[in-house]
Formats: structure tokens, C-alpha cells, sequence
């Protein structure tokens, strides 16, 4: 059968690892570099799917781990795959549900057959193999698929790291196996091998001659500083075939987007957006703005002036900030729409600047500007 996924490298900075591309999928194309919204639990948290389509995504998450909770997969296979489900025909993404079976700590138990766990929700023990996550990840249906893999904390000692860098590796063949037959959905195998540059060359290595589809770069922005975060890029990016997409997992902030596509990333994920701007900070060229800040009570300026998002271009700091006060709904709305929107206005101006041979200058101007020290 044929695959029908692929990816076209249009362009690459001949001064940087900077690169554009298009992956082109079953339910549409996405444009790369790209930010990914992220819909947990099959929705983006306060968005509707054509407020996403309005906002330019082209392209969104939902979680293997939760989703097999609830709704449960069975259901959703039911009624007809995920993009029937939340009303989206456009490429989704799905994760493996590994990092989130990781972070429960107290809660699993990892071995070479999979992992035991008792759920968050109702304590229910549960185990998930990668043969499961493959199998759970076919009935919700997603365009891409990740490797069941094991995340390694920071800090951790090299022992531990290169011990889960290694069952990454078995369980990514595993998932391979689960999935060959089918040609709907691109597996992508996840690179390992937290903070020790040998492990990460080494996990990029094997995982380039198993020949995925594409290959995201797991257990970053855990909680290291982010040159630690930039110097694991830079060592793993050469050893990674160039004809694939590179997917930087759970990275999200303006600083990291820039400075991933400087290194040659070409897909980016994170809550953080939607996260943050339930909490009233929003994104900006200038660094976070906190809207509930007494120096917006009077503020008839939009958010920012250089977004055209739709809190942008019809309210003001005012407006929002008296919606966070009062606890309206709408507030939160507003700023998740404008944090989107941003990101994808962002990916925009990324893009276009890889086309004209000047991303080394955008990506000075931008970060001489942008200011990572304080909320304002």
C-alpha cells in the first residue's frame, strides 16, 4: 500500500538549520514550521474547531492516555475516529500517552512488557503496552501517531537515562510491528536520552535506521534551563535524516519557537498557551503581558498592536482585564484566542522569512526584543 504520508523540504537557511516544509497527511497539508494547539481531551480548552480553522492551525493534539480513560477509544472509534468525533478534518496528532503514564510516578510501575498504572480519574489499575498505545491509537485514528516511549526526569544519572533511552528503543520497534500493514497513519519514533549528548546521538542514530516516517525529540522542557534544552538540539538535529519532519515535543513559548527553528525543528506543542492565558497572561513581541496588572484598568490599547487576532482587533486591555476580574468566561476566552493566534501569526512571519533567505535577522530582531525576565 501506499503511504499517504510524505514530507516536502521547500527550503532550507543556507546560514542556519532554519528549513520550510509542507507534511502532507490524509485530512490535509501542515505548513512548517508549525506550532500545534494542543486539545488534551479531544478539544483545545475554550475553542471551538472554527475558531482554531480562523485562527490559521492547521493542525491539532489529542492525548492517547486520556482519551483512553475518557471517552474511552472504543467510543470514539464508534462514532467514527476522532476527527468526526470533535468536528475537525484537519491533521490531528496524537501522544503516545508515555509522558503522562511517566508523570504519575507514585501511580505505575514500568517493566519490559509495558506499564501499570492506576488512573488519576477513579484509581482504576490499567496497563498500557506499546502494543496497546498502537492499538488505542488506531481506533481514535489520528493522521500521526507517536512511539510508546519512556521519558526520562531531570535530573537524572546516566544510568537511568541510558536504561530508558534503551526501552525506548525496543518499544519503538514494537510499535513499528503493531502498525505495520497500514498506511493511513505515519508512526513517528521519539528520541531519548535526557541531558548526556552521547545518549542523545546514540537514540538519533538507531532511531534513523529504523526509518520512521518522521521523529519527534522527547523528554525536553522538564524542567532544565533552556540552554541545556538548545545544546541536546544541536547535538541530535545532524544525526537525524534530513527528509523527515522533526518534532520538538512540549515546547510552546515565543523565545523556544524562534530558537527551535534556528536549530531545524519543524514542529512545535504545548498547553502552554491556553494554559497561561486562563490565567490572564498573554503573549506579545515584547514578552508576557499580565492583563490583570492595575496599570490595564485604564489601558484602551488592544492587547497588541501588531496582532490581528479577534480580541485584538475589537477590544481592549480594558475590557479583558475587567473580564478577568469580574470571573467572566469571556476573558479567558479572549486571551486563549489571542495566545493561539499569536503563535500561529508567529509561525507565519517564521515561515516567511525562512522564504526569504533573512531568518538570521528576524531571529535577532526577535529575541533583542523580546524580553524573558519579567511579565510586564
Amino acid at each position: 500500500m501506499t503511504p499517504q504520508f510524505s514530507f516536502t523540504l521547500h527550503k532550507t537557511c543556507p546560514r542556519t538549520g532554519a528549513r520550510r516544509g509542507t507534511v502532507h497527511t490524509p485530512h490535509g497539508d501542515i505548513r512548517t514550521p508549525v506550532y500545534m494547539p494542543v486539545g488534551t481531551q479531544a478539544t483545545v480548552k475554550a475553542m471551538t474547531p472554527n475558531e482554531l480553522e480562523a485562527l490559521g492551525a492547521d493542525i491539532i493534539l489529542a492525548n492517547t492516555y486520556h482519551l483512553h480513560l475518557r471517552p474511552g477509544e472504543d467510543l470514539v472509534r464508534e462514532a467514527g475516529g476522532l476527527h468526526r468525533f470533535m468536528a475537525w478534518p484537519h491533521p490531528i496528532l496524537t501522544d503516545s500517552g508515555g509522558f503522562q503514564v511517566f508523570s504519575l510516578a507514585a501511580l505505575r510501575k514500568i517493566r519490559e512488557e509495558g506499564v501499570a498504572f492506576q488512573s488519576h480519574l477513579d484509581g482504576s489499575k490499567r496497563f498500557i503496552s506499546p502494543e496497546i498505545s498502537m492499538k488505542i491509537q488506531q481506533a481514535l485514528g489520528a493522521d500521526i501517531v507517536m512511539a510508546f516511549d519512556v521519558c526520562s526526569p531531570y535530573p537524572c544519572d546516566f544510568a537511568t537515562a541510558k536504561e530508558a533511552m534503551e526501552r525506548t528503543h525496543r518499544w519503538a520497534e514494537r510499535c513499528k510491528a503493531a502498525m505495520a500493514g497500514q498506511n493511513r497513519q505515519a508512526l513517528f519514533g521519539i528520541v531519548q536520552g535526557a541531558f548526556f549528548a552521547d545518549l542523545r546521538v546514540e537514540s538519533a542514530k538507531v532511531l534513523a535506521d529504523m526509518d520512521f516516517p518522521g521523529y519527534g525529540i522527547g523528554g525536553l522542557s522538564v524542567g532544565e534551563p533552556k540552554p541545556i534544552m538548545y545544546d541536546m538540539l544541536e547535538q541530535v538535529i545532524p544525526f537525524l535524516p534530513v527528509d523527515k519532519p522533526r518534532y520538538l515535543m512540549g515546547v510552546g513559548s515565543p523565545d523556544c519557537l524562534v530558537e527551535g527553528v534556528l536549530r531545524g525543528v519543524d514542529m512545535f506543542d504545548c498547553v502552554l498557551a491556553t494554559r497561561v492565558a486562563r490565567n490572564g497572561t498573554l503573549f506579545t513581541d515584547r514578552g508576557r503581558l499580565v492583563i490583570k496588572n492595575a496599570q490595564y484598568a485604564r489601558d484602551f490599547a488592544p492587547i497588541d498592536e501588531g496582532c490581528d487576532c479577534y480580541a485584538c482587533a475589537n477590544f481592549s486591555r480594558a475590557y479583558i482585564r475587567h473580564l478577568f476580574k469580574a470571573q467572566e468566561i469571556t476573558g479567558p476566552r479572549l486571551a486563549s484566542i489571542h495566545n493561539l493566534r499569536y503563535l500561529a501569526h508567529l509561525m507565519e512571519r517564521i515561515r516567511q522569512a525562512i522564504d526569504e533567505d533573512r531568518y538570521p535577522e528576524f531571529h535577532r530582531a526577535f529575541l533583542e526584543n523580546y524580553d524573558t525576565s519579567r511579565n510586564f
